[in-house]
């Protein structure tokens, strides 16, 4: 089972690079008031890493909340 995960984590990473090395051409982007002008790839990039660290702390917080909802009550502190 952990060859699988790896397998799956190795291919999803390949895909992803060859994704974002494939795209770089530049692209206008709009935030907020802001109008930034870079590489596609740049911007793949910045939502890839966004999404990741959206799902790590997703991840997280439900974690800590199936601890916490065991019965275990937090004791406060002195």
């Amino acid at each position: 089972m952990k060859k699988a995960k790896l397998i799956g984590v190795l291919t999803a990473i390949i895909l992803c690079l060859i994704v974002i090395l494939q795209n770089t051409q530049p692209v206008e982007t709009r935030f907020l008031f802001l109008k930034i002008t870079m590489p596609n790839a740049v911007l793949l990039g910045i939502a890839l890493l966004a999404g990741v660290a959206i799902g790590i702390l997703a991840a997280l917080i439900m974690s800590s909340k199936r601890i916490t909802s065991k019965g275990d009550k937090p004791q406060p502190a002195p």
